[in-house]
């Protein structure tokens, strides 16, 4: 990996990651089960924004964040840090008690506290990604959207994103295509560049059953080629690398798999974190950053922690040292 641009300022962070070429940043890990499995912290509906209005969850969501940002300093990489925001959308915030005036700031409020992160490393090249996840469980389609009412339903986060300066973006675990679309034309309205991650069962397709070669060609179609990119998240390797094959595969450019073989459903039930095997995901991330030559960011997603990602980053440094 290249090393990557000194970090100088918020606007042309987005620039930067996107007009590069190359594998050269990581993003961050499994938050919500590292803070609730590893650190012992409370996430009712699994949700980790409201954290930000309580110091003591403030510290441990500057904990969380501390190793990666040593892990990108380690080996010369930028970084893309998500908002803590997955879960701060209205249908879950109006469970924890937020209404949309509150729920806005707070999303203003995340992207803030992670850009204050970041500047206590200013040798890192970090991007500030406003994390937005789906309506619903983010393991299974449920009550479907349109594309109109997915747009109206999550631009409260990308105007808040947009307001607070995020630098982009992204879309984690979506599970079916309106919603993803939705997202892109919410950012595309507040002109912020945005990546949409797609969660896929064992059998590599997405939870409503669509192929991912099916799901990206038509996101593409449906917002003139909108995403910057897209992503696969909250899956195993091994639940995808066998589908990883397509024109559509140069629109691929970030993994952030999970540390367990597991199935959603099997997740759901289990009663303990599944870290899976450190070195063996890693070894898959470098199978995986062969097979898709336009990859630009690893990290991970549920079960992973900032040893995973390391460990990763570890692997496909040494093999692009290689002669």
């Amino acid at each position: 990996m290249s090393t990557a641009a000194t970090n100088t300022t918020s606007k042309t962070a987005a620039a930067r990651l996107i007009e590069g070429d190359g594998l050269d940043y990581l993003a961050d890990g499994g938050l919500e089960t590292t803070l609730l499995f590893l650190a012992g912290v409370d996430l009712p509906d699994f949700a980790a924004f409201p954290l930000l209005d309580d110091p003591e969850g403030r510290r441990h969501l500057s904990a969380y964040a501390e190793p990666y940002l040593d892990a990108a300093a380690a080996h010369g990489l930028g970084i893309v840090l998500d908002t803590p925001t997955w879960r701060a959308n209205l249908d879950w915030a109006t469970r924890l008690g937020y209404d949309a005036e509150a729920l806005a700031a707070v999303n203003r409020r995340a992207v803030a506290f992670v850009r204050e992160a970041a500047a206590q490393r200013p040798e890192v090249d970090s991007v500030v990604n406003g994390a937005i996840g789906p309506r619903g469980d983010g393991y299974v389609v449920g009550e479907a959207m349109s594309v109109a009412e997915a747009t109206n339903y999550h631009s409260l986060q990308a105007k808040a994103f947009a307001e607070a300066g995020a630098d982009i973006i992204t879309a984690l675990t979506m599970t079916y295509i309106d919603e993803a679309i939705g997202v892109v034309h919410a950012a595309q309205e507040v002109g912020l560049p945005v990546v949409i991650g797609f969660t896929v069962e064992t059998d590599g397709r997405l939870p409503s059953g669509m192929s991912l070669g099916e799901a990206i060609t038509a996101v593409d179609a449906a917002s003139d080629s909108g995403p910057i990119w897209y992503m696969i998240n909250c899956a195993h390797p091994s639940h995808f690398a066998s589908v990883l094959e397509g024109p559509w595969l140069s629109r691929v450019r970030s993994i952030r798999a999970n540390a367990s073989r597991m199935s959603h459903a099997e997740l759901d039930e289990a009663p303990e974190l599944d870290r899976g095997d450190v070195d063996e995901l890693a070894a898959d991330y470098l199978d995986l950053w062969k097979a898709l030559p336009n990859l630009r960011v690893v990290g991970g997603c549920c079960g992973t922690d900032h040893e995973h990602v390391a460990s990763i980053a570890d692997a496909v440094s040494a093999d692009r040292q290689m002669p």
